[in-house]
């Protein structure tokens, strides 16, 4: 009996010891369940948020028709209407100066002297003679007058005075070819010359540049002889002095240099407009092309697929805007700018911001 009594107790025992353990694992798995059910409820949340649509507010431009202008930019200088050089018409050794660069001149006025000291004796010399060969020749005319002495030596006395007047002129013209003169009336730009120096005819001496008249003279690509033409606009850019002027193509050049396939353009400029200096560099920007109607966009806001050229426009259906995939056809572009000859018609709105991000029939707003 008392051993029926030991045995009911340990099974007693054992069975409060299995459902202890049993609550203990219900009540972790129940703490579990709870953790887990709080966590899905956060990401439920989460998902619900992000399924929300966010739109983002898209700025855009409305197509209007506009003026179009397309421009050829060169390179070209400034130059005067008269930019020639003095030169000495005889060889010799200049002796003396008389002008200095950036010295105003007239036309004529001496410049420099080459030694003619050979050439000037020579002219005392016959002037020496001509005086004597004028007494004869007086008192020869005289006895002539009144019939006393021969024909002969009144007309020997004559030739004798007029040959070496001839002489005497011939040496002048000489003598002024060691001279050298200003061709035109302007500025000395150049004056390469010293005392001393030899020189000969064709060598720089002086360079005579009149600036009462400025041009702008630039070559052309052969490329543009159809279209570049005489009365062309032009603007003209100085870019060191950041000076804008308007001009018109005044002179285009019949002949193409075969060595660089290019002809000469002149475009005549206002004296006071800006400082011109000769050789100054200036950019010339020529009117080609102009449309009074054309529809003209940015052309970063064109972009490309496999089929063709594209831009983003916002198509209104209702009251929600949609963004859309118009294809483009482009014209001329200039300056950042492009023409749309096909594509786009007037108050299209053409998206301009989170281009990359958009998708095909998505709802914008803009």
């Amino acid at each position: 009996m008392k051993t029926k009594w030991i045995i009911l107790s340990m099974l007693i025992v054992v069975l409060t010891s299995c459902n202890t353990d049993k609550n203990a694992k219900l009540q972790s798995l129940k703490a579990e369940y709870s953790k887990l059910g709080n966590e899905i409820k956060e990401l439920e949340a989460e998902l619900k948020i992000s399924d929300k649509k966010d739109f983002i507010k898209l700025t855009f431009l409305e197509i209007k028709k506009t003026t179009f202008n397309h421009y050829i930019e060169l390179q070209g200088k400034i130059d005067g209407d008269d930019n020639v050089i003095a030169t000495a018409q005889a060889p010799g050794v200049i002796v003396k100066l008389n002008v200095k660069e950036g010295d105003n001149v007239q036309k004529g006025q001496i410049l420099a002297e080459i030694d003619n000291q050979i050439l000037t004796q020579t002219l005392a010399e016959l002037k020496s003679q001509l005086e004597f060969v004028n007494d004869i020749y007086n008192k020869q005319k005289a006895l002539w007058d009144k019939n006393i002495g021969s024909e002969v030596q009144y007309l020997t006395a004559k030739n004798n005075k007029e040959s070496l007047e001839n002489k005497m002129k011939t040496l002048n013209q000489q003598i002024d070819m060691y001279r050298i003169t200003a061709p035109i009336s302007g500025t000395i730009e150049e004056a390469p010359l010293k005392i001393g120096q030899s020189i000969a005819p064709g060598m720089i001496a002086f360079r005579v540049i009149n600036f009462s008249k400025v041009k702008l003279v630039a070559e052309v690509s052969e490329a543009y002889a159809n279209i570049i033409k005489k009365g062309n606009i032009i603007k003209v850019k100085f870019p060191d002095d950041k000076i804008e002027i308007n001009a018109k193509i005044d002179f285009t050049s019949r002949f193409i240099n075969p060595i660089n396939r290019t002809f000469t353009i002149e475009s005549f400029l206002k004296p006071g407009e800006a400082e011109y200096r000769a050789n100054m560099m200036a950019v010339l920007n020529i009117l080609d092309y102009t449309n009074s109607q054309a529809y003209v966009i940015p052309i970063n806001y064109i972009q490309n697929d496999a089929k063709s050229q594209f831009v983003w426009v916002a198509e209104k259906q209702g009251n929600k805007y949609f963004a859309k995939k118009r294809a483009v056809t482009q014209g001329k572009s200039y300056n950042g700018l492009t023409e749309i000859t096909n594509g786009l018609v007037e108050s299209d709105k053409l998206i301009t911001s989170n281009l990359f991000n958009l998708l095909e029939n998505e709802e914008v707003k803009l």
